[in-house]
């Protein structure tokens, strides 16, 4: 004999009923002796709730329950007619009354069950085959306790044994699910969902090979698939492993079905009747699985912490016996409970619904400890979910645990059952449950690692970086274990979000997307909203106001990339704020490009610093861009400035304005960027900076700027006349800490140098940095390379991105 449970998305009009009935079939026709449980099709009993809800409130119910009608009369000779003249009856009186009480409800949704298994009866009738609706409440005797009645096994077992063995060999019985009497005979219910335990008890008292679970999901999998995309379909797992899955909120199995198939050893098959015929095998429930150690995850929304805090409690006893008292005659019951040594304080997890007299019945029964002080506190925090880790212990939770710090999840409780198999979270509902998910599945199961960018700025740099990233996706999953997604692409008017990640016609896409408001807060709050984990911002502009808000987004768990120097040349005030903030949320702040382009120069620099050596000197070519320039009028003397001016502007090296290079100011800025590495509070005034645009050159539009260019070229002309033939001339940026003073002097300008010496030496726009520190004396240590370019600043922003991500593995 075998047991077929179909649920309600199975039963619902169209193939899935169709499905259905094949499958019954099938079975009887290979000789199974099939026994059919079945739920209420499809959303019957929410319907039939929703029209108690009406007639309790006197709304109009009748055209929902014409509606309701209709789906149950649709495809089927039958019409219900007796049932209907019930059903109306009892919905006159909960409108008559304005109330509808539990034993009430009971009556009311058990027709849902009642009319699927008369359906399916119907149905197989018509088909030719003998059927036999039998409603469960002929044979399932319960308490009293409506709406999630106590089973009393052995009388259930005894009537059920009886009434089968009453029926005609060759039927096909069609068995209700959820739904039972009490020992007067009035109607009871299982809880929601209960036709699974239903389905588990009829296998036990008949005592069939198997147990089959018909629903709309190939199986049980590691998480919830609506929640954890990359969930996966667990093959076979323990009966004690899905005892716990069901504890913890795992849809498709009822928090008991488990225990009467254990009993009994009757193994349990979850199967998708939409994939029936095809090579799916769902999910084997078993005494003896071929994987001793399964790993999945739940959880359970609505929970509230009860904190019980006190003074003088440590060795007076009963005090949890009291405790446990009061929620047994209050009717609360306890999901996890942790107390600290010192017996100061308990914490104890009820469903949310049952908090507010779980604290009324501790304060009636502690309430002369709270007059006398020996109890202090006792409230409760709501809005909680407990996530379950099954097949996990403490030992192994070390990376689970660093992720979801690193994700600014702190579970609110910790607790580790016994045996030791199962760890269970209490986190914030609506703020972390779904991204804890999300990031212990993403640890446990070692799919690649997600990291979620919200990149600013689409410019050269930018536009460059994004198509480096969408280009090199797929082999940096495949030879990282990385998966990088772009969720977020803005500029001033746009904004493009896409959890999956964008695609390459990203910028037709971001025209689609205008945008007006705050930035920082549309990009953050989308970010809680998808549960992203791993979230960082890459800024690729030159904006004050982006780098403004990069507290903002740090201490919301943001990491940051940035080749936008603003926040690094603010005043120091507002530097050293960024740097609190980033250490007080225990973010990561990386900026490699903001001097030297893709150079490991800044790594090296704070690694130097931060390990003892005492830096005397930074001296270089700071500018790729003037590097060129100056290079190029070595290199080639006969060529005017002009001309190597425009030529580099039309390689991408320079501004659309070429002052803003030529002026020096960049220089000075990394300048300031560096000095500050070495933890010296100095300021952009600081720095001696020399301008070689000529004053008068620098405020004109940029038309008179080029049409009086002449007027620096001469100035630059003068100067290089002045230079030995052992000369070049270069922009040098220069930092000379004086020991005695304990000071800085720090400078940028036009400097004649060797042509030997390794920035006389330089080619290109490469940028070369000369670092003297104490151990090293007169010889440098030189870190040369291209120094400017949309690609190179590009590839560093990304060499930045994938460090921080690959830090999230460790």
């Amino acid at each position: 004999m075998k047991i077929l449970k179909f649920g309600g998305k199975s039963l619902d009009n169209g193939s899935g009923i169709l499905t259905v009935l094949d499958i019954i079939i099938d079975n009887y026709r290979a000789g199974e002796a099939p026994v059919v449980v079945v739920s209420a099709r499809g959303k019957s009993t929410d319907a039939l709730l929703a029209l108690a809800e009406q007639a309790c409130a006197g709304e109009p119910y009748e055209a929902a329950l014409q509606a309701f009608w209709e789906h149950q009369c649709q495809d089927t000779t039958l019409r219900f007619e007796a049932e209907r003249v019930q059903l109306e009856r009892l919905l006159s009186g909960i409108s008559l009354l304005g109330e509808c009480s539990p034993r009430t409800v009971d009556e009311l949704v058990s027709y849902g069950e009642v009319l699927s298994s008369q359906y399916v009866a119907q149905a197989l009738k018509d088909r030719g085959y003998e059927a036999v609706a039998i409603d469960s409440g002929d044979f399932l005797v319960t308490d009293a306790h409506y709406g999630l009645a106590l089973v009393f096994t052995e009388a259930s077992r005894e009537r059920c044994r009886a009434l089968f063995a009453g029926l005609p060999a060759g039927v096909i019985p069609i068995v209700t699910g959820f739904i039972a009497r009490d020992e007067a005979g009035r109607r009871t219910t299982l809880g929601r969902n209960g036709s699974n335990y239903s389905a588990a008890l009829l296998a036990n008292f008949l005592e069939a090979s198997l147990m089959e679970n018909y629903t709309h999901v190939d199986g049980i999998y590691t998480a919830n698939p609506s929640v954890v995309a990359e969930a996966r379909k667990i093959d076979e797992l323990s009966y004690a492993d899905a005892a716990e899955l069901s504890q913890f909120g795992a849809e498709i199995l009822h928090i008991k079905t488990i225990e009467p198939l254990q009993e009994r050893g009757i193994p349990l098959r979850v199967l998708n009747t939409f994939s029936y015929g095809e090579e799916s095998n769902g999910t084997l429930v078993t005494a003896h699985p071929r994987d001793k150690v399964v790993r999945a995850l739940a959880s359970l929304s609505g929970k509230a912490l009860i904190h019980f805090e006190g003074r003088n409690m440590l060795g007076r006893s009963g005090i949890d016996a009291r405790i446990f008292r009061s929620f047994e005659a209050a009717e609360v019951s306890v999901s996890l409970i942790a107390q600290g040594s010192t017996e100061r304080g308990t914490a104890i997890v009820v469903d949310e619904e049952e908090a507010d007299r779980a604290v009324e019945a501790l304060v009636q029964e502690f309430h002369h400890d709270l007059e006398t002080g020996h109890v202090t506190k006792i409230y409760a925090e709501k809005g909680l979910a407990v996530v379950a880790i099954i097949g996990l212990n403490l030992l192994e939770f070390d990376r689970p645990y660093r992720a979801l710090v690193r994700n600014r999840i702190l579970p609110i409780l910790l607790s580790n059952s016994v045996p030791e198999n199962t760890l269970c979270l209490l986190v914030r509902d609506d703020e972390e449950r779904e991204k804890a998910l999300k990031v212990i599945h993403g640890e446990l199961f070692e799919r690649p690692k997600r990291i979620h960018l919200a990149v600013i700025g689409h410019g050269t740099v930018g536009g460059a970086f994004i198509g480096q990233i969408i280009q090199q996706r797929e082999l940096l999953i495949a030879q990282k274990n990385i998966d990088l997604r772009i969720f977020a692409i803005a500029d001033s008017r746009h904004l493009l979000l896409s959890p999956s990640g964008a695609e390459a016609d990203w910028a037709t896409e971001l025209e689609r997307a205008p945008f007006s408001g705050d930035l920082a807060e549309a990009i953050i709050s989308y970010g809680q909203r998808q549960a992203l984990e791993n979230v960082i911002l890459v800024d690729n502009t030159s904006s004050p106001v982006i780098a403004s808000h990069y507290a903002c987004y740090a201490a919301e768990g943001f990491d940051i990339v940035s080749s936008n120097k603003k926040a690094n040349i603010a005043p120091y005030a507002d530097y050293s704020y960024l740097r609190d903030t980033l250490q007080r949320h225990r973010r990561s702040y990386r900026y490699e490009t903001n001097v030297g382009a893709g150079l490991p120069l800044i790594d090296n620099l704070k690694l130097l610093h931060l390990s003892g050596e005492r830096i005397t000197r930074i001296h270089g070519l700071f500018s790729g861009s003037l590097s060129y320039i100056f290079n190029r009028l070595t290199e080639e003397p006969e060529r005017s400035l002009r001309s190597i001016v425009e030529e580099s502007a039309r390689l991408g090296l320079t501004e659309p304005d070429p002052r803003e290079d030529l002026s020096g100011e960049d220089v000075a800025r990394k300048v300031l960027i560096l000095v500050r590495e070495l933890d010296v509070p100095a300021e952009l005034s600081d720095v001696r900076w020399e301008n070689p645009v000529p004053e008068a050159l620098r405020s004109l539009s940029l038309e008179d700027f080029w049409a009086r260019f002449g007027e620096l070229e001469a100035s630059i002309e003068a100067l290089r006349a002045t230079a030995k033939p052992d000369e070049v001339l270069r922009y040098v940026g220069d930092i000379v800490w004086d020991d005695v003073r304990q000071e800085a002097t720090l400078s940028a300008g036009l400097r004649l140098v060797s042509r030997t010496s390794p920035l006389g030496r330089v080619s290109g726009a490469d940028s070369c940095f000369e670092i003297y520190t104490e151990s090293y004396g007169s010889q440098p240590i030189v870190i040369q390379g291209a120094g400017a370019g949309a690609a190179v600043t590009a590839r560093g922003v990304f060499g930045d991105v994938l460090r921080l991500a690959e830090g999230y593995e460790s």
